[in-house]
């Protein structure tokens, strides 16, 4: 019994990781710009899973030969469906509060059922209607101010999860075709070679920029990028599709939790609600979902 908990417990570090990934995004901010800090990370990341991908090659073979076009191909689409996401994030992210951003992020975790039936025909439970409606009420809760407008930062993070949501859906689609480890450098490195071009060509890049926020981007990379995914990977083992997306969606509540440890935010009550009712969606929508992507549902969105 307590073997198959620990890969429970795996999942919920996976999910902590990434929560507190929204805190090192938004202090990374007070000293390097979004692209820079993007391109910095993911290419750290990319690297961090290099040994993984070493020591662990016989477990991760695929069955048949790949063409290694096809790799680059699916690596450089998948990359940029993550820099659309995680760039509209991370520029969201300046002006959003921590937490705010890990529960509207979250959100592609319903959008996700929703896209599948346009996208891979899935057909749609009233489970997840039903998550879709009460997470739509959380986010107007959460977002919408006294003058019934939302943010153009809110906005973007918003944004952000319906390229998480694509990019979660092709992840479905290609894993099934080539090693997950590959495809997984391919399109972080394919993510921060574009965050490192437009950053040089529209941003100011210092050393000491780079130094100062040093700790945020380790954080970013190797922890959010390489660790945490692979406690994905291996928690995964052994907890069940529908049952490891929900415990991984915690990382809304961690990046609650960080931004109010570390940052000192607040969110008013209104907004609270408006958390609760979209963790509450989240959670009902994963209800009895006979989702094919499942166990893909949860590669590496946020972070």
């Amino acid at each position: 019994m307590m073997k198959k908990y620990k890969y429970y417990i795996f999942l919920v570090l996976a999910a902590l990781i990434w929560g507190f990934a929204f805190v090192a995004q938004r202090v990374g901010m007070k000293y390097i710009a979004p692209f820079a800090y993007n391109g910095i990370r993911f290419a750290l990341g990319a690297f961090s899973l290099l040994p993984i991908m070493f020591f662990q090659n016989k477990s991760f073979n695929e069955k048949k030969s790949v063409n290694k076009k096809r790799y680059f191909v699916y690596g450089a689409i998948a990359g940029i469906l993550l820099f659309a996401g995680s760039t509209l994030q991370q520029i969201g992210l300046i002006h959003t509060e921590a937490g705010k951003a890990g529960f509207i992020t979250d959100l592609y975790i319903v959008i996700v059922p929703m896209m599948g039936i346009v996208v891979v025909k899935d057909k749609i439970k009233a489970s997840s209607i039903i998550g879709a409606l009460v997470a739509a009420v959380g986010l107007y809760f959460l977002c919408v101010n006294k003058k019934f407008s939302i943010s153009q930062s809110d906005f973007l993070v918003f944004a952000s999860a319906f390229f998480f949501a694509v990019h979660i859906l092709f992840i479905d689609y290609v894993s099934q075709k080539i090693n997950s480890l590959k495809l997984a450098f391919l399109q972080y490195f394919t993510c921060s070679l574009i965050s490192l071009v437009i950053s040089f060509i529209m941003e100011k890049i210092s050393i000491q920029n780079i130094l100062s926020s040093s700790i945020p981007i380790i954080y970013g990379g190797v922890f959010s990028v390489g660790i945490a995914y692979t406690l994905q990977i291996v928690g995964q083992k052994g907890v069940e599709p529908t049952s490891a997306s929900i415990i991984l969606s915690l990382e809304s509540v961690f990046a609650a939790l960080g931004g109010f440890l570390i940052l000192n935010e607040r969110l008013e009550e209104k907004a609270i609600v408006g958390c609760i009712l979209m963790f509450l969606g989240i959670i009902i929508s994963q209800i009895k979902i006979n989702y094919t992507g499942k166990s893909k549902i949860t590669i590496n969105h946020n972070k």
